[in-house]
């Protein structure tokens, strides 16, 4: 590899944590670098999945002091993840990706509408009962959630890009209010689709060692700034946020398609 490969790499996988610990979608940033520099879409693929998930610890650590929160939920959400994602793996390798792809771009745009609408009915719910949920109390969506969640699991097996953005549409939905505990439940069920995935395409040897080893020192570094810096911004501030990546990723995966 040339220093100009090296040093875009690793800005590549840095900006990728960030995007990933804030909202999701940094795929978008690594996978078309690695092709630009000549892997084969499939490897690149494998290469930038394995390279996230192994960088998703620096996102965990900052997002630690949630985790408790959160941890009720795992019994209900670990499963589908671990099965959808292992599910997508195997369809990757096992099948054309044409037509999931040309869905892609609609699902993306469609949870980020829906995130920008529970963020919008939440507010006013909240101006007629001011105090804070952390997590919903009522379960009557869970079902529906944990189906949606098992299709989003499938999508982030066979390529990944903007579950996050899914995942948190979810959570809004099924009544979750604070972002940053919203964050941390996605980032430890995309963590574990992720690992599932890279599971998978190592063992059929897609991985592109090098360059792999490459990214994941900058995944760590990007997915722990964006972690600990967006909880120093006032929630509001991070659903934007949120809202414009989810944005931006839907204009580019409809601009890879045209």
């Amino acid at each position: 590899m040339t220093w100009l490969e090296i040093l875009s790499l690793l800005a590549a996988a840095a900006a990728a944590g960030v995007v990933n610990a804030v909202a999701g979608g940094g795929t978008l940033i690594t996978f078309p670098v690695l092709i630009l520099f000549g892997v084969p879409p499939v490897i690149a693929n494998a290469t930038s999945t394995l390279a996230l998930v192994t960088g998703m610890p620096g996102s965990l650590y900052g997002y630690r002091k949630h985790l408790a929160d959160v941890r009720p939920w795992f019994v209900s959400f670990i499963p589908v993840s671990i099965a959808g994602g292992w599910l997508g793996s195997i369809l990757l390798t096992r099948s054309s990706e044409t037509v999931f792809a040309k869905l892609v771009p609609f699902l993306v745009l469609f949870a980020t509408v829906l995130f920008m609408l529970q963020g919008i009915a939440r507010a006013q719910v909240m101006k007629r009962r001011p105090s804070d949920t952390s997590a919903p109390t009522p379960r009557a969506h869970l079902i529906p959630a944990l189906c949606f969640q098992f299709l989003v699991s499938i999508y982030g097996g066979y390529f990944g890009a903007g579950i996050g953005i899914l995942m948190l549409a979810t959570l809004g939905f099924m009544g979750f209010s604070d972002i940053h505990r919203m964050n941390t439940l996605k980032s430890v069920l995309g963590s574990l689709i992720n690992l599932v995935a890279a599971l998978w395409f190592t063992w059929s040897g897609l991985i592109d060692w090098p360059r792999m080893a490459l990214m994941t020192a900058g995944a760590l570094v990007g997915y722990y700034v964006g972690s600990t810096y967006a909880q120093r911004l006032p929630q509001n501030v991070v659903r934007h946020v949120i809202s414009a990546i989810g944005l931006l990723i839907t204009v580019v995966m409809f601009w890879k398609l045209r």
